[in-house]
């Protein structure tokens, strides 16, 4: 390189730098005009054939832009000056030449991405022979590469002639015949040109390639022909200097088709081939003939169990050349030809060779006559008989090709044999009577005859709901028997025999039983059997050969609903509180079998008991193998205070011991009546409630009441929170000793009562303190302050220590007699306490470090500062005398 070429986009001139002036820029830019944009056409010449089109490509390299590149295209005869052609971007580009053309479509420009376009010319002239040239306008701030690319492109006259030798409209062949089509294909062209020759076949709406010539004297099968070309059944061969010979030693279906000549003429052009022109012409319809072949097999035969079954194939063909047929016996269940089914019984292939099981023998007894063997039939062999038949051709090295098939009609074989002859009776050895009865049935077989060593008898059990005389009764499979005497169950009887409800056996050679260990009310209906006689096969396997069904045998009885009936009474109606009370439960039922009874007590609150009104509580139950058991006495100091008792099979007495205040409601028995089944099982038969018996207290003690005090309702984080629990007692004065509390604190840690409570902590009626777990920092501590105070007390509080506080009492109130009585639980109305937070405690800390950090910061600063100005600023400033003195005569001036 000696210099750089910079042009600038805006200007028109160029400016030349020398190579000194270059090299300061040149690691800067150097990559940039390496890599610059660059307008790129095809390389070298394009040479096309008058009247045919002209595409001329042009893209753009290393353009990456959004938006689409513009394009102008110019053309001249010389190479010298060039004219306007096209533009996609400017509509008066094209000079007045080609506007006509442009107008008309022969001309057109067509854009196949951002940075490319093509150049369509159709029917190009004479005239159009020249230089193209694709430019593009450029936006850049400088121009870096190449924005414009020229080619040649060079018009022929028509010079190739194509044609048929000889024109034929058409061919009719036969399979196996062979076919010869003739192209000739000659040019006249000035230039030194190749021509390609393909041969391609059309049929219907597809085209196939048979065989082509390359321009490079090279031949190229298709790939339906590419086989048969290499055994030689497909040959192209020229004839003389301009002929063309496609040849077809035997031709087959697939051959039939209109034959079609396609002829290109190719150039080379610096080392590349390009296409010219191309022409075609049909030379032949080629119509095959389809070869007639019949099957034909004796359409219905029946023979007896043991003997030969004997079937002739009757084959029928017009081809009487050197054909070999292959017969194919298939045998199936049904009558459809178009699939026989995988089993195929014997074969001849087209060498005579049979193919055949040792039962099965296949021979060729006449010209077209082919006969199937199958000795010692049995009823196995009972089915259709399909014979195929399939015609070869010798083909070319050796090859064999199929020109017909054909497939017989079915041919019916009915092998008979003497079944056995039975009966059957179906018996109800069991009716039940009611629900959970036993219930067993018998089929037995009756006077049996022509039973043989290899007949076995199996059974299937059928279940039909009754109907009504109008409706249609549909069976319902319960369990079936195949000749292996392996069992299986049906959908409605399988987990009833998994749970062994349901029992099938074979109690002897001829009686099979069918045992239901709990009839339910479902199993009511018509019962039937279904023996079958098994027949065992050569190959050890069973074959059905004959069904009897029994009458069916009806189960039925007429249901009743079960009654039970339960009353509840008060030995002693009138007693106080810390007395027993006894409660007594009378049970009596109807149509249930040998009942059993389980006992539930239940206890309702009254409607004025604030703690839980009106929920049923679950207290003691005893179940109907008379185990008792507690259920939801929580009560630790009366455990033994409730006892449940059987005092005859329908009557149970309940007692509570030392009954208190809170005792009060409505008692209950709930009973359920158990039907027994076989074993140790218990089925529920019916449930009932009895009537209520109330436990009500009359008494006029005194009224306690709960409220909650504190001195601190808004404190900072981290002061103490003080709340005080007060109790007040109205009416009977008590003295302090016979009285006793159960206190607990509850917060809602919200503005609203809108969540749940929290158990904070309590203290029972002995003093003992029992906290709830906290995940936070600050603590609590209860203790009784007074008589009828209680204190409770955050320490550290927190933020999240806000809330409703409120506190529950647990009176107790010692009787005359000296026990203690539980008065129900009392709750007091909630405070709210707000915890807020120290301001000045909360961004002291903050503040100080960010006066810190600044101070610092400052301090690096000023540091910086004169670092720099010391070191990396310093400027010597050198005077001379004659300046200091001029300097002087200007300040006295």
């Amino acid at each position: 390189m000696s210099h750089c070429h910079h042009v600038s986009a805006n200007k028109s001139t160029h400016r030349f730098a020398t190579w000194p002036d270059c090299t300061l820029a040149f690691h800067l830019v150097f990559a940039a005009l390496c890599r610059g944009r660059v307008v790129r056409v095809p390389a070298g010449s394009l040479v096309r054939v008058a009247g045919t089109e002209l595409v001329i490509p042009c893209n753009v390299s290393d353009y990456d832009g959004p938006s689409e590149q513009n394009f102008d295209w110019s053309f001249s005869s010389s190479g010298s000056s060039f004219v306007e052609l096209a533009s996609t971007w400017e509509v008066g580009f094209p000079a007045q030449l080609y506007q006509e053309r442009l107008q008309r479509g022969e001309i057109l420009l067509r854009r196949t991405a951002n940075d490319a376009v093509e150049l369509h010319i159709k029917n190009v002239q004479p005239s159009d022979q020249g230089h193209y040239k694709c430019s593009t306008p450029s936006t850049d701030a400088t121009v870096q590469g190449n924005y414009e690319d020229t080619v040649q492109v060079k018009v022929l006259a028509d010079a190739l002639r194509v044609a048929a030798s000889p024109p034929s409209a058409g061919l009719s062949l036969r399979q196996g015949e062979p076919l010869e089509l003739r192209c000739v294909a000659s040019t006249a062209s000035p230039l030194h040109t190749h021509l390609a020759l393909l041969w391609e076949v059309r049929h219907r709406s597809s085209r196939q390639s048979v065989v082509a010539l390359t321009h490079e004297g090279r031949l190229r099968p298709g790939a339906a022909y590419e086989q048969r070309y290499h055994s030689g059944d497909v040959r192209l061969d020229t004839v003389g200097s301009d002929g063309y010979r496609l040849s077809v030693s035997r031709v087959l279906a697939e051959d039939q088709g209109t034959y079609r000549c396609v002829v290109s003429e190719w150039i080379e052009e610096q080392g590349s081939w390009q296409e010219i022109q191309e022409k075609a012409v049909d030379v032949a319809t080629v119509v095959i003939q389809p070869t007639v072949l019949r099957a034909a097999v004796s359409r219905n035969v029946s023979v007896t169990e043991g003997k030969e079954l004997d079937l002739a194939c009757n084959i029928t063909t017009d081809r009487a050349d050197d054909v070999r047929p292959e017969v194919t016996w298939y045998f199936s269940r049904t009558p459809d030809s178009t699939w026989p089914g995988p089993h195929v019984l014997a074969r001849l292939d087209r060498e005579s060779l049979a193919h055949s099981s040792p039962r099965v023998a296949l021979s060729h007894v006449g010209a077209r006559s082919y006969h199937l063997l199958v000795r010692d039939v049995s009823r196995e062999n009972s089915g259709h008989y399909f014979c195929h038949v399939a015609l070869w051709a010798p083909g070319h090295n050796r090859s064999w090709h199929k020109v017909a098939e054909a497939m017989s009609v079915p041919a019916s074989v009915d092998v008979t044999w003497l079944e056995p002859d039975y009966q059957v009776y179906l018996n109800a050895s069991k009716v039940p009577e009611c629900s959970d009865d036993l219930t067993e049935l018998e089929c037995r077989i009756v006077g049996a005859k022509n039973v043989e060593a290899s007949v076995r008898f199996a059974v299937s059990w059928f279940y039909r709901r009754s109907q009504r005389s109008d409706d249609v009764a549909t069976s319902e499979l319960l369990a079936a028997m195949d000749g292996d005497w392996t069992l299986g169950y049906g959908e409605r009887s399988k987990q009833r025999a998994q749970d062994g409800d349901f029992i099938f056996s074979k109690e002897h050679t001829d009686t099979f039983s069918f045992r239901i260990q709990r009839t339910t009310e479902e199993d009511r209906g018509d019962y039937y059997c279904v023996v079958s006689a098994w027949a065992r096969q050569r190959n050890d396997s069973w074959a059905k050969s004959k069904d009897v069904v029994s009458k069916p045998v009806h189960i039925f009885w007429a249901s009743e609903d079960s009654v039970l009936v339960v009353k509840a009474r008060q030995p002693k109606p009138f007693f106080a509180a810390g007395n027993t009370f006894e409660m007594t439960c009378k049970v009596s039922s109807k149509n249930i079998k040998s009942p059993r009874y389980s006992v539930l007590i239940t206890a309702e609150k009254p409607v004025g008991d604030l703690s839980s009104p009106n929920e049923t509580k679950y207290i003691i139950s005893l179940d109907q193998d008379s185990v008792v058991k507690l259920e939801n006495w929580t009560d630790a100091s009366r455990v033994d205070g409730v006892v449940l008792e059987k005092v005859q099979e329908d009557e149970f007495r309940y007692r509570m011991y030392q009954t208190q205040v809170s005792d009060a409601g409505l008692y209950r028995c709930l009973v359920t009546a158990w039907s027994p089944v076989r074993g140790s099982l218990w089925r529920e038969a019916a449930t009932s409630l009895s009537n209520p018996i109330e436990i009500d207290f009359q008494t006029s003690g005194p009224i306690f009441n709960a409220s909650v005090y504190s001195d601190t309702p808004s404190v900072i984080r981290g002061e103490l929170i003080k709340l005080l629990c007060i109790i007040t007692v109205e009416g009977t004065a008590l003295d302090p000793d016979d009285m006793a509390f159960d206190v607990s604190w509850f917060a809602v840690h919200s503005f609203g009562l809108d969540k749940a409570p929290v158990l904070l902590s309590s203290l029972d009626r002995k003093g003992i303190v029992h906290t709830a777990p906290r995940d936070r920092k600050s603590d609590l501590s209860l203790e009784r302050v007074g008589e009828l105070e209680f204190l409770l007390q955050v320490h550290s509080s927190e933020d999240q220590d806000f809330g409703n506080y409120y506190c529950s009492v647990t009176p107790w109130v010692k009787s005359p007699i000296g026990s203690w009585q539980k008065e129900a639980e009392i709750f007091s109305k909630p405070v709210f306490i707000t915890v807020k937070m120290d301001v000045l405690n909360a961004f002291k800390y903050p503040l100080l470090i960010g006066a810190g950090l600044s101070a610092v910061i400052g301090l690096l600063s000023c540091l910086i500062g004169y670092c720099s100005s010391r070191w990396c600023c310093k400027k010597e400033i050198q005077e001379t005398r004659r300046e200091r003195r001029r300097l002087m005569s200007m300040e006295m001036d």
